[in-house]
């Protein structure tokens, strides 16, 4: 069927690639790159996957994949209240995004940086960040209804409004974590972040 790559059973391509487009990017990424760190040639990875862009999008699908595997596994921990999990998908983003202010090389978040390059003018990847989104709306809404259940979470706000608070805090995180100088800036919204959990709506 002409046009849809043909699957990798080993992704270790994939994930090769990603390294390259995540330190890159889409528009710096070159074919030159991307075999020699896949080490597969040219034509080989484009009748495999068709063209750059359709690597880029597994290579991002991929990524998102990973992610949402690993922020499930902070976030279904049941034996943990609702805020120390919360409180640790912010901690797990600021170690993925290298928050160490020493390291020059902060690449961020790979699906952050796909959304600013290509998010308004490319629909799949458009898609894929917004899959992402509802799927950590969904999973930390949840979690507030069981913290306002619980009493650990005033009941008085709409899980869904504190939900979204969270998520733009989440992700205005990874974003300063990429520039910003200042550790104690990005520990204090995480604090912030928890804190205005707990306050009741006037």
């Amino acid at each position: 069927m002409s046009g849809r790559p043909r699957e990798f059973k080993n992704t270790d391509v994939i994930d090769a690639a990603i390294e390259v487009f995540w330190k890159h990017g889409y528009e710096a990424t070159s074919a030159e790159a991307l075999c020699k760190q896949t080490g597969i040639g040219r034509g080989s990875l484009y009748n495999a996957f068709g063209s750059k862009y359709e690597l880029y999008k597994a290579a991002l699908k991929r990524y998102q994949d990973l992610g949402i595997e690993e922020q499930k596994a902070l976030l279904e921990r049941s034996d943990r209240p609702v805020k120390e999990r919360l409180r640790s998908l912010m901690e797990w983003a600021m170690q993925l995004d290298k928050l160490d202010t020493k390291d020059a090389d902060r690449q961020g978040c790979m699906a952050v940086n796909a959304a600013a390059e290509r998010g308004g003018h490319d629909a799949a990847v458009a898609d894929l960040i917004n899959d992402h989104v509802r799927f950590l709306e969904q999973t930390i809404c949840h979690l507030i209804v069981l913290g306002q259940r619980s009493g650990e979470i005033p009941a008085t706000r709409s899980p869904l409004e504190l939900t979204r608070m969270f998520i733009s805090s989440y992700y205005g995180l990874r974003v300063l974590g990429k520039v910003a100088n200042d550790q104690d800036l990005l520990l204090d919204i995480i604090e912030g972040t928890l804190s205005s959990l707990s306050t009741t709506k006037a």
